[in-house]
């Protein structure tokens, strides 16, 4: 079976990210930052602002709008407020991300077989597959360029289709710098430089001098040309975004310079391996091939001592480092597969039973820790949890054997499998974890509009998942704490808890105020007031 797999490795490669990713994707809640994206998404299409582009009817352009179109275009396919269809254009760029590793390791001169495995390392990555959850518009900017790096490193490094290289490279990172401005040229792009300087060294540049040049101002053009188009449109709201964006870079989620040493955990399941892998001194002796080695070292390190450099700091902001750090990691794992059934030294034996023996662990553990988590709703998805507890036992009896056995092959493909396995069949297990009793759609509040002929409005911004929720606009008519009451009548206003008594010092005075309902879109027993807005009937006395 693993002969067939290796013989047809993209097709394996697209089997893993499908059961992961494509299965159940319509299953995990919306996240803010999707509903952003969605929202934006969702106005393209239905008020035709694709270039200008809007949230909740205002200015939004804190991101550029490529993968905003790409999920508008699978939104208008398979419909605009399906989850499934918003999410499929990120959860494809995984697999593209997968198929450029692949490529990249084979040039560089890596066999097929450890290309394989160094992208099945990044797909089942913890962070790379969560992004397109938590920030789905990173995978877009880190998977084009990706793409971009692997033909500047053919420019780089063959003299043949120079001029097609040299186009193709800009014009993939012309798209990561439309997927999210130049963040990808400085996390990926730019550690990709230094390190290839620092191992391959830039030789024969004054022959390519001229396809260099017009490889910057392609992808200059090719990125910045939306940058340029909306500054000169809209340029008040573009200026103003463009400030406070700039400002959160030295003055929000402030962290400091040592906050991702421990950028390795990232990869999940991967960590202990990532971690070895980063031993230069150990590793360098082991590798097969050793400039690679050090050229994905060096990418690893570069990007995250640079990313080190920005104030501003959240984990996923690592997923940069995770990308050479997969192909670095799959060195460590070619070496135990060539090498482990005959080590000896405890020093090397002692890390990898510790790490797979402690995954076979979890994964025989499993189907006990959901039968006690789920016990009371265990009815509901009983097929999910047959089939998580089946899979995950076998998987970990599996690993323990083939570990004691000395194939540590197989025990990294069962690696993989139980990663593919729990997402296959255990996600829709999440669905039982929703026990908010007082769980209210917003999106029913259309309902009342309609039959009170209303419009309601929002004080303050409306929370992104409230208003994706909705399906609609909401303006918000309370800013710099001046309110803006509407001509109407009568209308409907959503506010929070903490804004109560202050609209009603503003309000009492000429209008009745009636509470109709309190809208909750909270899944879980956990209370996150953003997500609850009281709606109230307020109309003119």
């Amino acid at each position: 079976m693993i002969k067939i797999f290796e013989k047809y490795p993209l097709a394996l490669l697209s089997v893993v990210v499908s059961l992961m990713l494509f299965v159940h994707l319509q299953v995990p809640d919306i996240t803010i930052m999707e509903a952003r994206n969605f929202i934006t998404a969702r106005e393209m299409v239905k008020d035709n602002h694709w270039i200008l582009t809007t949230m909740n009817g205002e200015a939004r352009y804190q991101k550029p709008p490529l993968p905003t179109w790409l999920t508008a275009v699978s939104g208008m396919i398979f419909g605009i407020n399906n989850v499934f269809a918003l999410r499929l254009p990120a959860a494809l760029m995984v697999l593209f991300s997968g198929f450029c590793i692949y490529f990249l390791s084979l040039k560089l001169k890596l066999t097929k077989k450890q290309s394989l495995n160094n992208s099945l390392i990044l797909v089942t990555s913890f962070y790379i597959f969560a992004i397109i959850i938590e920030a789905p518009w990173d995978i877009f900017a880190h998977g084009f360029m990706l793409a971009g790096l692997y033909f500047l490193f053919l420019f780089f490094e063959e003299e043949n289709a120079l001029w097609k290289n040299v186009l193709l490279a800009s014009f993939f990172v012309g798209l990561s710098i439309m997927s999210k401005g130049p963040v990808s040229l400085y996390a990926v792009f730019l550690p990709f430089l230094i390190s290839y300087g620092f191992v391959f060294k830039f030789n024969n540049l004054k022959a390519k001098f001229l396809p260099l040049l017009i490889f910057l101002i392609l992808f200059i053009i090719i990125g910045g040309w939306w940058f340029l188009y909306v500054r000169l449109a809209d340029p008040k709201a573009f200026l103003e975004i463009a400030t406070k964006e700039t400002e959160n870079w030295s003055s929000y989620n402030i962290k400091p310079f040592y906050y991702y040493w421990n950028f390795f955990i990232q990869s999940g399941l991967w960590a202990i391996p990532a971690f070895i892998s980063l031993l230069y001194p150990y590793l360098i002796k082991r590798a097969e091939n050793k400039k690679a080695y050090k050229f994905t070292f060096w990418w690893t390190i570069s990007a995250v001592i640079l990313l080190s450099l920005i104030p501003e700091k959240k984990p996923r902001y690592l997923v940069p480092a995770l990308i050479p750090l997969a192909i670095n990691t799959g060195f460590y794992i070619q070496y135990l597969i060539s090498n482990f059934y005959d080590l000896k030294r405890k020093k090397e034996t002692i890390p990898v039973y510790f790490n797979f023996g402690l995954i076979a662990v979890i994964s025989i553990s499993v189907p006990f820790a959901l039968f006690f988590l789920l016990k009371d709703v265990l009815q509901t998805h009983l097929l999910s949890y047959v089939l998580t507890a089946l899979a995950t036992l076998l998987i970990g009896i599996l690993i323990l054997k083939n570990l004691y056995a000395k194939k540590f092959q197989t025990v990294f493909y069962l690696t993989v499998l139980f990663v593919v396995s729990l997402a296959a069949f255990g996600l829709p297990l999440s669905e039982s974890l929703n026990k908010n009793e007082a769980y209210k759609s917003i999106n029913s509040l259309h309902q009342f509009e309609k039959s009170h002929n209303i419009i309601s409005y929002s004080i303050g911004e409306i929370t992104p998942e409230l208003l994706w929720d909705y399906h609609g606009i909401l303006k918000d008519i309370y800013k710099n704490e001046s309110l803006e009451i509407p001509s109407e009548s009568s209308f409907g206003l959503l506010l929070t808890n903490e804004d109560r008594e202050i609209i009603k010092s503003h309000l009492n005075k000429d209008y009745d105020l009636k509470l109709i309902e309190t809208y909750d879109l909270n899944v879980g027993s956990k209370k996150k007031e953003r997500l609850i807005r009281e709606y109230y009937l307020v109309s003119k006395k």
